[in-house]
């Protein structure tokens, strides 16, 4: 096989059939976003590819030959055709993606492990995940939904609540053993405390629940509430678990809950959708299937209490 049929210069004919439409280079590099000196360069390529002359240039203006003209007729509408089949594939992969901005803590214990349900239930949907750990904002975002943690109030977004955060010191079995157990958070002091960089003060919260003082010099801190717990996991100290999603580890017995002292933190973990666009059909069914494994009323749109308005 002749190695042409291996280099086919995609790029040189795209340039030129945008060439041949419009007549000249300087139209053609503001169609392709790039310069009319990059357009000849393409053009010159492709003739040198074929070994025909294309376009007469001259010092001001170009003009096709009777090949280019030619070539050009015969190639005019193949471009146009793969445009609309990439474009048909790209909107049927719009169609059956949903967006999702979640934390990623949220997906590792408690959206994964039970994802499967809802792919059973609709094997077209794909999910694209954007675990991000800031500020929840819809505006100029892809976002479809998103599922995070707060008091309710997120800007141009309406949600309900899946479920309240609750929260209680978690540790390794062997850790607890290693440390001859614990009897009472007075022995908090003597040994290591687990943090996520991103929920310092919900230690703080429950030794302030618990009425005792300890000093945290002996603290490690985690990038990452994911790392946090398999840390915890690990035997490497004690972590403020999120008990709402670590259900399958307590059950498990990969932690314990060695004083079974949980703390309401006051925040809640909400599904959220944006206000400035309709919400979808493959998105409510997402919606749905979160508030019917959470034990929550399915078909919020038409439940007769409706669902929560944020501002």
């Amino acid at each position: 096989m002749d190695d042409k049929d291996h280099n086919l210069p995609l790029n040189p004919l795209r340039a030129f059939a945008i060439a041949s439409r419009y007549g000249t280079f300087t139209a053609a590099a503001q169609h392709m976003g790039i310069t009319q000196v990059a357009i000849s360069r393409q053009i010159s390529i492709l003739e040198a590819y074929l070994g025909v002359k294309l376009f007469e240039r001259g010092s001001r203006s170009v003009k096709l030959t009777e090949a280019g003209r030619t070539f050009g007729e015969q190639i005019a509408g193949l471009f146009d055709e793969l445009e609309d089949a990439t474009e048909r594939v790209l909107t049927r992969e719009r169609e059956r993606t949903i967006n999702l901005r979640i934390y990623p803590t949220l997906a590792h214990y408690w959206l994964l492990p039970q994802l499967g349900a809802f792919r059973a239930l609709y094997p077209d949907y794909r999910i694209r995940f954007d675990t991000r750990i800031e500020p929840l904002d819809f505006r100029g975002t892809h976002l479809d939904v998103a599922v995070q943690m707060g008091d309710g109030t997120w800007p141009d977004a309406r949600g309900r609540k899946i479920f309240d955060e609750s929260v209680d010191v978690v540790c390794s079995p062997d850790y607890a053993e290693r440390m001859n157990h614990f009897r009472s958070p007075q022995d908090l002091k003597h040994v290591e405390l687990i943090q996520s960089k991103y929920r310092r003060r919900v230690w703080d919260d429950w030794i302030a629940s618990a009425g005792i003082a300890i000093p945290q010099t002996n603290t490690a801190v985690y990038d990452t509430s994911v790392l946090a717990y398999s840390a915890a996991i690990q035997g490497r100290g004690l972590a403020m678990g999120q008990i709402s999603i670590l259900g399958e580890e307590l059950a498990s017995g990969e932690l314990i809950r060695p004083f079974d002292s949980p703390l309401q933190t006051g925040l809640a973990i909400y599904v959220l959708w944006p206000t400035d666009k309709s919400v979808s059909t493959k998105t409510r069914r997402l919606i749905d299937w979160m508030l019917t494994m959470s034990g929550q009323e399915a078909q919020f749109f038409t439940s007769p209490k409706g669902p929560v308005t944020t501002r």
